[in-house]
């Protein structure tokens, strides 16, 4: 078995449009299905493994170079399509209708660089690109629709997590919890975690921490023995102060203003 990888310097966007063999991309090899979308930005590690079989590839890909989208719209969203940075298991799969939808951008794309350049060509050509992108960010919508209790399996997953995490004796020493933490526990990418945790609460997963943070903190600043200064280090901060914005702003009571408010 022999592997062959690179990490292209460009942005990426593969169709195929069969199954042909496994695909190395991030840290997993990916059974490559057909209709199946997979994007892959500047660096990211990507190539397929060689089992001796033999395959016919069929499909298409979109690459644009980052230096393209400089000092366009799209370079500066281009951040805001994070489907950019999911691993290979977090591929979109497409309906037939879908597939349609994409292959007319691409069309439009081809017919562009067809065209005579003028004054206008990169702003067209980078337009199709952003419009084609747009189109993944809807079937990704739908995507995290129609896998609703999937999502809810690693939201409920999530919650034991996060209950675990602050049942530790070692909060103190481990500070508090990252998304890239919960996320490599669920075996997902922060980026797709991240938006499925959107998607599923109208929360980021950080704003959710913070959320599950404050509650916790709430019963312990109602124990009058403790300290304000004992249940921020108890809750992983490194520094009061910034326990008492972070609940603050989640709660719109500072922990003393609480603590009076409530034993009022």
């Amino acid at each position: 078995m022999t592997y062959s990888l690179i990490a292209p310097g460009f942005y990426a966007v593969f169709l195929k449009d069969v199954k042909c063999g496994d695909m190395i991309y991030g840290r997993r090899t990916y059974d490559y299905q057909k209709c199946t979308i997979v994007c892959i930005a500047p660096g990211q590690v990507m190539g397929i493994k060689d089992n001796g079989e033999t395959f016919q590839p069929k499909g298409w890909a979109l690459c644009f170079h980052p230096d393209l989208i400089k000092g366009t719209s799209l370079g500066r969203i281009i951040y805001e399509y994070t489907f950019f940075s999911y691993e290979a298991n977090e591929a979109l799969h497409i309906s037939e209708k879908e597939r349609e939808l994409f292959l007319s951008s691409l069309d439009n794309i081809r017919q562009e660089l067809e065209h005579s350049i003028d004054h206008l060509s990169k702003r067209i050509i980078v337009g199709h690109i952003e419009t084609l992108l747009n189109y993944c960010l809807r079937f990704y919508e739908r995507q995290f629709i129609t896998r609703q209790n999937v999502n809810l399996d690693i939201l409920s997953r999530f919650e034991t997590l996060l209950n675990q995490y602050f049942d530790k004796e070692n909060v103190r020493d481990s500070g508090l919890p990252t998304v890239k933490y919960f996320a490599d526990k669920l075996f997902l990418s922060p980026n797709y975690f991240g938006d499925l945790i959107k998607k599923e609460t109208g929360k980021s997963a950080q704003e959710y921490i913070h959320y599950k943070v404050a509650d916790i903190a709430k019963e312990l600043i109602m124990d009058p023995r403790n300290s304000i200064s004992e249940v921020a280090y108890d809750l992983g901060f490194q520094y009061p102060q910034h326990f008492t914005r972070l609940f603050k702003k989640v709660t719109g009571s500072t922990p003393l203003e609480y603590r009076s408010k409530m034993n009022s």
